[in-house]
């Protein structure tokens, strides 16, 4: 894909994320648009840097922490996505700002370990396995209430809010319904933590109705980059 390409999908999707945005009667400088880059060059990140994106997500830790390397010299804010193992969580700790995939308290433990003193909290988000299918990963909602408690005295941590990933579906009423359990979750978890502030909810296919049920953050790659080569 060419930068001109890429200009315009980026275009487009900014398009369709501040319509939305009107629609659903909220400010559109208040949804971030999260790159996913994984699987991509690290050019197409320089490409999308110059055609204005700053924030951007990776899955895969060895790949990312080459393009991590790799692109030192541009002002990136990175944003860890993918499943955490925990002999990944020192150098995810080391290297990113934001991790959207917490499920258990082992790995919330490990990340605060293992952040350097001299670098801001890492922003974290639980990840929730809204629909409960058993081949996502992500806490069950009924067990939030326990990890929040858990990881929100961690050191070196800041508890943001939830992500989710919920079974794909065309219908948008069945989307909205999936994303408003995690706002509804979102809503309750504030008797424990008044400062969540972040629904990290909504990709290419779904992020109208995500944005319709109060993304704060949408997660997009291929409508960016086009389909991905794995």
């Amino acid at each position: 894909m060419n930068e001109q390409q890429l200009q315009d999908n980026i275009a487009k999707l900014l398009q369709r994320l501040r319509l939305e945005a009107q629609k659903s009667q909220r400010i559109s400088e208040d949804i971030q648009l999260l790159a996913v880059s994984k699987s991509q060059p690290v050019e197409a990140v320089r490409a999308a840097f110059r055609c204005g994106l700053r924030q951007f997500g990776e899955s895969y830790l060895q790949e990312a922490l080459a393009k991590i390397a790799a692109l030192r010299d541009l002002p990136l804010c990175w944003h860890f996505i993918g499943p955490i193992q925990s002999n990944k969580a020192r150098a995810i700790a080391e290297n990113f700002a934001w991790v959207h995939s917490v499920d258990r308290v082992k790995i919330a433990q490990r990340l605060s370990r293992y952040r350097p003193a001299g670098m801001a909290p890492l922003q974290i988000c639980l990840q929730v396995n809204i629909s409960s299918e058993a081949s996502k990963s992500g806490v069950l909602p009924e067990a939030l209430p326990q990890l929040v408690r858990e990881v929100l005295p961690l050191p070196g941590l800041q508890l943001r809010g939830l992500m989710a990933i919920p079974a794909p579906s065309a219908e948008l009423a069945q989307q909205r319904a999936a994303f408003a359990q995690v706002r509804e979750a979102l809503q309750q978890l504030r008797a424990l933590a008044p400062d969540l502030d972040t629904l990290s909810m909504g990709m290419s296919d779904d992020m109208e109705a995500a944005i319709a049920e109060g993304a704060t953050i949408v997660r997009v790659g291929s409508a960016i980059f086009g389909a991905r080569k794995r």
